[in-house]
């Protein structure tokens, strides 16, 4: 298997480029602020063809190039139906202003094929099987995206802005909910082995296991409490 990921843009935020192996057709995930130029050196640096872009959730940080690099592969967007709106407007999704010198930089709007994503569906794109989970919480259409086990290759579960190294998404937004964010860490990824690598919207990649073992709010699910003061991530 083949993952490409950069950190793109203003927010640094992880794209990634995921394909069965260098020259073959790939998925894009969260191509976010300023995403196209890298998305585009990493296809040609690896000989991919894209044939979907998918979104863990609308937060500009993470769909700012999707109308670009769509239209520049000819490519369908997914997305659940909940952040849809986002993409169109991004302040409402925020609840505040970017400013003139930034909105300038941002396409808006979406690109000309959308699909919606369902809990618990598995998206057959370029040769894999991506399960879709629904976790609300950091915003109400928040989703993961999971790839089993192949061969010598462990799980791979990109968590977009439900789990990070060592922490949580902020839930303080327009959309965010703390309990509902409590809820998808414990239904979404407490099952999950603690061999599966975690690719998560920011910050560096970990493994469940890690997290299982040193993440404060994840150790507080699993105990069942889940208050912990420790500081959130994502934008």
């Amino acid at each position: 298997m083949l993952i490409a990921g950069f950190p793109a843009g203003a927010w640094g935020t992880n794209c990634y480029l995921v394909a069965p192996a260098a020259g073959e057709e790939c998925v894009i995930i969260d191509p976010g602020h300023q995403a196209a130029g890298g998305v585009a050196e990493a296809v040609a640096k690896h000989r991919l063809k894209p044939v979907a872009v998918v979104l863990t959730h609308g937060h500009i940080d993470h769909v700012a190039s999707v109308v670009p690099v769509c239209g520049a592969h000819d490519v369908p967007a997914w997305i659940h139906p909940a952040d849809r709106y986002m993409m169109s407007d991004p302040e409402k999704a925020l609840g505040r202003s970017f400013g003139t010198q930034l909105m300038g930089e941002l396409t808006v709007g979406e690109p000309s094929d959308v699909h919606e994503l369902t809990d618990g569906s598995v998206l057959n794109l370029a040769g894999m099987q991506l399960t879709v989970a629904h976790a609300p919480g950091h915003t109400k259409g928040s989703v993961t995206f999971g790839l089993p086990e192949a061969g010598d290759v462990p799980p791979v579960f990109f968590s977009g802005d439900l789990l990070f190294a060592g922490s949580i998404g902020r839930t303080d937004l327009p959309g965010g909910d703390h309990a509902e964010m409590l809820d998808s860490l414990a239904r979404v990824c407490l099952p999950l082995d603690d061999s599966t690598v975690v690719l998560s919207g920011h910050g560096p990649q970990t493994t469940i296991g890690r997290e299982r073992a040193s993440n404060p709010y994840l150790r507080e699910v699993a105990a069942g409490l889940g208050s912990s003061d420790a500081p959130r991530r994502g934008m």
